[in-house]
């Protein structure tokens, strides 16, 4: 960063980004920052067992499958109303016990320091007492068991921290309407994942909310789109790439303007009259029929004369 670069795209925490747009601003380089934040996920009644089967695979696929939770747009806690949560929680458990049916075929953590930031996350007597599955680790592996976590204090660090980890909190609300009161203070995240079938729900969320994607009935799929831009907003991150987004992200679109010596517009230089002044208000208004009738109308005055 002590270079001169055109642009300049990071994708990390928002603590090195504050860094990487410091350094930026020696030589006023653009920056594209692409940020973790805590995804919220909310969880409707759904119309069957079925669909709640499969809403519960795509979670526990976007949490728990890619590299443990590790990941921007992993999920990172659950909005869901408190009469339905104890038959989530339910799927859930066994659906994990389904799929992780070995210690190995859970990701490890990355490194030591991230291993300790986790496990000191559940180390809050109220977060540990909130612990309905899960909660146990391998500091010789790096290993952290699937943890789900129901109602931890909102001001506990798990759910004002990216968790970036194997850890799940749920919230529970009184309706599913709630939730968008509940996100609408809080930063605004990378993405939002709704499982519903409500269509007034999908289009409140869309409408109310802010995010850098919203993603329906799935989730994390969008990050393999390239048909669709990529990118945070806020404290996620700004600029967005993939695809053909990728390219406009690092090209410069240079305006060209070409003009013939055949036509000159005299109104454009002094000295000012009425009749000026009267034609760069047009221009300036790009009030461009007004300003051809009226110079037609000059041009037609001066053949009469």
């Amino acid at each position: 960063m002590e270079h001169r670069w055109d642009k300049v795209l990071f994708t990390g925490n928002a603590r090195v980004g504050r860094i990487i747009m410091t350094k930026a601003a020696k030589h006023l380089t653009p920056v594209a920052l692409e940020l973790g934040s805590k995804c919220p996920c909310i969880v409707d009644c759904l119309d069957s067992k079925r669909e709640c089967q499969v809403a519960v695979n795509r979670i526990i696929g976007a949490k728990w499958s890619t590299c443990a939770g590790q990941a921007c747009v992993a999920i990172d806690y659950i909005l869901v109303e408190e009469q339905f949560a104890p038959f989530l929680i339910e799927l859930l458990k066994s659906t994990l016990k389904r799929f992780f049916t070995k210690p190995e075929y859970m990701a490890r953590i990355l490194n030591e320091k991230h291993f300790h930031r986790l496990t000191n996350l559940l180390e809050d007597d109220q977060v540990k007492s909130s612990i309905v599955h899960g909660g146990n680790a391998d500091s010789k592996t790096l290993w952290i068991e699937p943890t789900i976590v129901l109602n931890p204090p909102l001001d506990s660090d798990i759910m004002t921290e990216e968790i970036f980890g194997p850890l799940l909190p749920i919230i529970t609300v009184k309706k599913t309407e709630d939730c968008i009161a509940f996100l609408k203070p809080k930063p605004k995240p990378l993405a939002i994942y709704a499982f519903t079938n409500d269509e007034k729900l999908k289009q409140r969320v869309v409408a109310e909310t802010s995010s850098g994607s919203i993603l329906f009935n799935d989730a994390i799929v969008q990050y393999g789109l390239d048909s669709i831009p990529f990118g945070g907003i806020g404290e996620s991150g700004f600029g967005q790439y993939h695809g053909k987004y990728s390219f406009e992200l690092f090209s410069h679109r240079k305006a060209v303007v070409r003009r013939s010596l055949l036509v000159e517009f005299m109104f454009r230089y002094p000295p000012w009259d009425e009749y000026k002044m009267g034609m760069l208000r047009r221009v300036f208004r790009f009030d461009y029929v007004s300003l051809v009738l009226a110079l037609l109308a000059f041009w037609l005055l001066g053949i009469r004369r």
